[in-house]
């Protein structure tokens, strides 16, 4: 489980300075320290990411949801400025904060092609016009100018780039691949670095790296993984190929991510050879964690474990823990939140073990 480490309120007994709260020691140290704090309710809560509509002190303070987002338009009022977007965040952060062990939250937002849900912020063209351009280092440039934009608003996380290899012009979303060659959108994976800066050399590979919290955000590669792929160009549909193929074509351009750092990588919808990426454990522990060395954390699409019962969410439990136990850290929930709660710490994601996890 990921736990953000911005942890800035005041000690839980009078006199007490918790280790978690000491930036002289260890991350490693710190983590170990705040779960050992924790309840299984919680944990559950860090791993819930709630819509902003639904910020509330039950949601944040008392029930402690580890990250909010903004939705697609999801804005604080029509025609909100950067700052009233900031003001937004911190309020919600304060709430946060007030909680028992004041762990504040990250907050995430869609900026795919500059910040683009902002009023008169900066918008760049869409990933496929950015491939026409092959201009890896444009790319890297504009990452830097989003990550700026999104940063002065408050927000943490960007949920980008997009690396999908579009395979099939049906696909309704080609707009958002830089290209149908595997090569070209590994090539423009810069966009990693230009939101969250460069490794410096030694770094570790497959750990996250933010090289400024005042001019850097996470970035996300998603959606992990073949969501370019599928049969007849399908949204969310099923890509069917072997391993072979899958890690050949489609898994190639997270690699170069992975290399930069990348902090965050989100599932995908669609389906490998009729199994949900949501649910595979397979791909999303054993070859992303595993193999491929990952060391940040995964977090699903919106709504992303609602697919996996028919209809879709009428077995809540069942999707958590196909979901959590398959690999996610970070649910996007993003409204049902108390539900949430209640089904995880009932046992639905096989107990304390695999939500520390």
């Amino acid at each position: 489980m990921y736990v953000p480490l911005c942890l800035l309120a005041g000690s839980i007994m009078a006199g007490e300075v918790p280790l978690y709260k000491d930036a002289s020691v260890p991350v490693e140290a710190r983590v170990r320290d705040l779960l050992g704090r924790m309840t299984l309710r919680e944990k559950a809560g860090q791993m819930a990411q709630i819509e902003r509509t639904v910020v509330s002190s039950r949601a944040l303070a008392e029930l402690g949801a580890g990250s909010v987002l903004s939705s697609g338009g999801s804005a604080p009022h029509d025609r909100a400025s950067p700052s009233d977007w900031a003001s937004m965040v911190d309020d919600a952060q304060r709430l946060a904060l007030s909680s028992r062990l004041a762990i504040s939250i990250l907050y995430g937002t869609d900026a795919v092609h500059g910040h683009n849900n902002v009023l008169a912020a900066t918008v760049f063209p869409h990933n496929a016009g950015l491939g026409a351009s092959r201009d890896a280092e444009l790319v890297r440039k504009i990452g830097e100018a989003t990550a700026l934009e999104v940063r002065a608003t408050g927000i943490h996380w960007a949920f980008a780039p997009c690396v999908a290899v579009c395979r099939d012009p049906r696909w309704g979303r080609c707009y958002e691949s830089y290209n149908e060659d595997p090569e070209i959108v590994r090539s423009l994976t810069t966009l990693v670095t230009g939101l969250q800066g460069r490794p410096p050399a030694g770094h570790p590979h497959g750990y996250p790296f933010l090289r400024s919290v005042r001019e850097n955000v996470l970035a996300c590669a998603k959606h992990f993984v073949g969501d370019g792929g599928t049969h007849k160009g399908i949204n969310e549909g099923n890509t069917i190929c072997s391993l072979e193929d899958l890690e050949r074509i489609h898994m190639k351009p997270y690699i170069d991510c992975i290399t930069q750092g990348v902090a965050t990588v989100m599932a995908s919808y669609s389906q490998w050879n009729g199994q949900p990426l949501h649910a595979s454990r397979y791909l999303l522990t054993d070859v992303l964690k595993g193999k491929l060395g990952f060391q940040g954390f995964v977090v699903t699409d919106l709504e992303g474990i609602d697919r996996l019962s028919e209809p879709q969410g009428s077995d809540y439990r069942y999707c958590i823990a196909q979901s959590v136990n398959a690999g996610t850290d970070m649910v996007m929930i993003p409204f049902r939140f108390e539900k949430f709660g209640r089904s995880s710490v009932l046992g639905g994601v096989g107990g304390d073990t695999s939500i520390t996890d």
